[in-house]
């Protein structure tokens, strides 16, 4: 059986590839602004003072809203970081379960308007997706692992190189480099999609979530503590 630090470190690849997929949409599609990192967006809503764009600036209000919105759903779901034993709650599946059917809607949507949503979808769809990284990101604080995020990932960047300057390489260094990996693959593939082949774009972030939520859920995989 693979240790639970391998397992645990393959999810946060996987979820994080889902955070890449869909910024990478909602920055070619959906208005141009981020759904998961809302620091990127208060910069947005700047630049949209400065430029007094009204467009912007409200692509950037409903994302900021939204996403809190569902951060706050997802800390009621996913519940507080405890040491109930496991890395990984059932109550975090949950709460993966709930964006799983928030991304399913936001699919059925997009396949409806063959992946060139209207202004008016373009914004409801923008909303479901960022209510669907808030619900992400609280899940992913509830495992009460610092320092361990799947959609603001600055910091991570930043435990890297400091682990690469002071030479000091360590599994945690080596499992935030693949989940920054996994956040410019899952941005390269939403991108591509939503350029190439739009309608096919929500697919692999859904497998990828299915997948989170399979394999957390197997009583094969033993995710406690060590």
């Amino acid at each position: 059986m693979p240790s639970p630090f391998f397992v645990l470190s393959a999810l946060m690849v996987a979820l994080t590839f889902v955070t890449g997929m869909t910024d990478a949409i909602g920055l070619v599609r959906l208005g141009g602004v981020f759904t998961s990192v809302m620091t990127g967006n208060m910069v947005f809503l700047g630049t949209a003072a400065g430029e007094h764009s009204l467009s912007i600036a409200g692509h950037v209000g409903l994302a900021f809203v939204a996403y809190a919105v569902g951060a706050m759903c997802g800390a009621r779901v996913a519940g507080r970081p405890a040491p109930d034993g496991r890395l990984w709650p059932t109550s975090v599946t949950r709460a993966l379960t709930v964006e799983l059917c928030l991304f399913v809607v936001f699919a059925v949507c997009w396949e409806l308007s063959n992946g060139r949503p209207g202004a008016g979808l373009g914004l409801c769809l923008l909303a479901t997706n960022a209510v669907a990284l808030g619900i992400q990101s609280s899940a992913v604080l509830r495992l009460g692992i610092s320092g361990l995020s799947t959609t603001y990932l600055t910091g991570t960047l930043t435990a890297v190189l400091v682990a690469l300057a002071s030479r000091e390489p360590s599994r945690e260094a080596l499992r935030s480099t693949a989940i920054l990996f996994g956040l410019v693959v899952g941005a390269a593939a939403g991108a591509a999609l939503t350029l190439s082949v739009p309608r096919l774009a929500p697919l692999p972030l859904l497998a990828a979530l299915l997948g989170v939520i399979a394999l957390s859920s197997s009583r094969l995989v033993g995710l406690e503590r060590g």
